[in-house]
């Protein structure tokens, strides 16, 4: 087989680097699992033994790799990875959605992925500009989230918006917004889409003209919540509330 190339997201693969999000790989996608790396310091231990005996039964390779897993993860301690070929899902328009708009950060996104699917929220859709979603930053923050979920990248908002059209929006921003307790405390619709913005700007003013504009209430000492904090307010709320109404 060819060489591993540093990420790039130019490839058409990408790695999940660390025994926990290799295994959620292999558990989730292994049709698209193309090969298991697994460092010499490694071999024998739990972990690796794990990884290999479900490899096998899945008939993915598994090869010894040192420096090949130095290479993808610029770092000394990274003693498994999964490579696995890129993948691209539409929302399903009968679940609810997590639009994030322009996010920046790997980290920021791999958390809010984590976070989604551990509220049940498991349709994804990006705009662009946006971190990339398969970068081995992302997809070690997610834990290895991402395999379970639907995810899709669009060049604009209204390419997310033409494809899925029903949605009720709600996008998290200061401008002609209501609180969030006011707003979970109605009835909400069938099909929502939480909108988030950019670490550092936020949403663009034009998504005030955008579906229900939400705020979460917070005290005057600090002046805005991280981005993954907030997503995770926010998934919480319109979770729980939508469990309560069943």
């Amino acid at each position: 087989m060819p060489s591993l190339e540093a990420y790039s997201s130019r490839l058409d693969y990408a790695y999940a680097p660390g025994f926990f999000p290799a295994m959620e790989c292999l558990l989730h996608r292994p049709d698209l699992t193309r090969r298991v790396l697994i460092h010499s310091k490694a071999e024998g231990t739990e972990a690796a033994e794990r990884l290999l005996e479900t490899a096998e039964r899945l008939h993915v390779r598994v090869e010894t790799a040192d420096r090949a897993l130095q290479r993808i993860s610029q770092k000394e301690n990274c003693f498994a990875a999964a490579v696995f070929s890129k993948f691209d899902e539409a929302p399903r328009a009968d679940r609810p959605h997590v639009v994030l708009h322009n996010p920046s950060d790997c980290g920021n996104v791999g958390t809010i992925l984590r976070t989604a699917l551990g509220f049940g929220v498991t349709d994804i859709a990006l705009i662009r500009p946006c971190a990339d979603v398969f970068d081995p930053r992302t997809v070690r923050a997610s834990m290895g989230s991402l395999f379970q979920l639907r995810v899709r990248v669009y060049d604009t908002f209204e390419a997310y918006r033409a494809e899925c059209p029903e949605h009720a929006l709600y996008p998290f921003m200061l401008d002609s917004s209501r609180s969030l307790p006011d707003v979970v405390g109605e009835q909400l619709p069938e099909k929502w889409a939480l909108i988030f913005g950019n670490e550092g700007s936020g949403l663009p003013k034009e998504f005030a003209g955008v579906g229900q504009p939400v705020r979460i209430p917070s005290n005057d000492r600090v002046d805005s919540l991280n981005l993954s904090i907030a997503a995770a307010i926010g998934i919480y709320a319109f979770t729980q509330k939508a469990q309560d109404a069943r």
